[in-house]
């Protein structure tokens, strides 16, 4: 079996969810999406996992975080600049909120950090391998 990695995500609306996703790139996986969830794929080997809070609930006993907290920012490459502007002006046209974090511009590394809709902190970023210190 190839190395994946599923990321579980609770969200208040399912149906929103999906679509938010959708619209920053990522494709649903109908063979593990029901009424209570949905996988999201972002490659062959990353997916997200879309869960009600019901559902999630059956998982643990742990609260979920309100949306104003940053228990982790997951981070995603994508080709070029114009990728990382467009994934976050995504974001904030689709409901979520772009820029929670400063951008970052670093000559050999861009990034832009957004939330979904219900706080979960992403970040989309490209980096030239070519031009990070010490790689030369």
């Amino acid at each position: 079996m190839p190395r994946m990695i599923f990321v579980n995500l609770p969200v208040a609306d399912l149906r929103a969810s999906i679509a938010f996703y959708q619209a920053l790139g990522f494709e649903n996986n109908p063979h593990f999406t029901d009424e209570t969830a949905a996988c999201m794929m972002w490659s062959e080997a990353i997916g997200v996992m879309l869960i009600t809070h019901e559902k999630w609930r059956t998982f643990t006993s742990r609260p979920i975080p309100p949306a104003t907290s940053s228990e982790v920012m997951l981070a995603l490459t994508r080709d070029g600049r114009e990728e990382v502007d467009a994934m976050a002006e995504a974001a904030a046209a689709n409901g979520g909120a772009a820029d929670i974090n400063p951008v970052q511009e670093l000559g050999f590394m861009y990034n832009r950090s957004f939330a979904d809709l219900d706080g979960h902190v992403w970040e989309a970023f490209w980096m030239d391998p070519a031009a990070v210190p010490g790689n030369g």
